[in-house]
């Protein structure tokens, strides 16, 4: 998984940085001038383009049967007859996804942000840090879905599928443009306006709370439905 958010890191300013080049030997030298000069812009242009169509689609598919699995396998048996309780494995697992997907944001955005300020040495994305944090809190939610997803599902491809379909869901709803500053999803479209836009930020802070509240109560539905689920 490290490896994954390794490489995206790697491949951010790299994609950036060779971009004139590619377009010097597609379309040619003379129309490849009239690009303008890549920047950070385009640097953390990549880094949230794959983060959220690469990284999170990994971390849906690595663990869209982190329960469902256990409970097929019945590996969990000896666990709760033993005395465990139930909402102790599912704050673990959350617990679990949580790290993981804070260690390989950090790891990603630690390397993009090193490689970007070696090849472009600019001040053109001054607000690192707020326009990562609504990210990371998208990736929160999204291991929330999943969990409670893995939770309801039979399987891996159930779960993958209850995944998908919440985030098309939220998808659709950004079509509103009323709807967009209240809608979790806003949070991984938005980035490049945090990057540039201090004041920005303050306008999306509905979203970001109500994505707090969809985390808690996602925790708390899959609490409720592992204590009722037959192992």
């Amino acid at each position: 998984m490290l490896i994954v958010f390794l490489i995206l890191g790697l491949m951010n300013p790299l994609l950036a940085k060779l971009t004139p080049e590619i377009f010097k030997m597609t379309i040619g030298k003379s129309l490849a001038q009239t690009i303008p000069e890549p920047s950070s812009l385009d640097s953390w242009t990549q880094f949230y383009k794959n983060m959220t169509q690469i990284g999170l689609v990994v971390f849906a598919l690595m663990f869209s049967g982190t329960v469902s699995s256990e409970v097929n396998q019945g590996t969990l048996i000896n666990l709760v007859t033993k005395g465990l309780h139930r909402w102790t494995v599912i704050i673990g697992k959350m617990i679990s996804l949580i790290f993981q997907w804070t260690l390989c944001l950090i790891l990603s955005f630690l390397i993009t942000w090193a490689y970007t300020l070696y090849y472009f040495p600019d001040d053109k994305s001054p607000y690192l840090l707020q326009a990562v944090f609504p990210l990371w809190l998208f990736g929160l939610l999204l291991m929330g879905l999943v969990l409670f997803a893995s939770t309801i599902a039979r399987n891996s491809y159930e779960g993958l599928l209850i995944t998908g379909g919440g985030v098309v869901i939220l998808g659709l709803l950004n079509l509103f443009e009323q709807v967009k500053k209240y809608n979790p999803i806003s949070l991984t479209i938005e980035n490049l306006d945090f990057l540039q836009k201090a004041e920005l930020f303050q306008d999306y802070l509905a979203a970001m709370i109500i994505s707090c509240l969809l985390f808690v109560l996602l925790i708390i539905l899959s609490i409720l439905l592992f204590n009722k689920k037959r192992l």
